[in-house]
């Protein structure tokens, strides 16, 4: 590998493990739900990411279809329907906004210029194609039990989180004798 394709690659991988602690350490200390949520969001495609990096798109692609599009978004939709009052608390800052366009723009000039000092048209592959036919009869016969169990445990979850997020508060209808 040539000695300025190595020096990307750390670059990627340097980006990638601070945008994905940073958001891993948001998610557990954020207050709000949401914010919470998206930080989780970020954290799991920042995974995906270690994982192009490894040169493994199908377990990337899994990872962002799965974790992403379905767990983190349904988190996400569940908090923003059973606790509405959380989300519609307005806080006017104007501190916040300019500092939202200010890392939009920090982002997207870093994304840019990881994507111009790439060199994508100059690369070549030279690799075998992956055969995912194989990949999917593995999952619906070798793996088939675990992925079951995953599918219960994850739909328990949501369910015992459901029903705790809609528990009406009675402190209010308990006697105190």
């Amino acid at each position: 590998m040539a000695n300025g394709a190595q020096h990307m690659v750390d670059s990627i991988f340097l980006a990638v493990s601070v945008l994905t602690i940073g958001s891993a350490i948001a998610a557990l200390e954020i207050r709000s739900l949401i914010y919470g949520s998206i930080a989780l969001m970020i954290t799991l495609s920042g995974i995906a990411g270690f994982f192009l990096l490894l040169d493994a798109p199908f377990v990337a692609m899994f990872q962002l279809s799965v974790y992403v599009g379905s767990i983190a978004v349904l988190i996400l939709f569940t908090v923003m329907l059973v606790r509405r009052e959380l989300i519609f608390n307005k806080i006017e800052d104007s501190r916040r906004r300019y500092a939202g366009i200010g890392l939009m723009i920090i982002i997207m000039l870093g994304i840019g210029t990881i994507i111009i000092g790439s060199g994508l048209k100059t690369m070549e592959t030279n690799t075998q194609t992956i055969d995912y036919r194989k990949i999917g009869e593995d999952f619906l016969t070798y793996y088939s039990p675990a992925l079951i169990v995953m599918a219960l445990i994850l739909s328990s979850s949501v369910i015992g989180a459901l029903a705790l997020a809609k528990r009406e508060d009675v402190t209010n209808e308990q006697r105190t004798d």
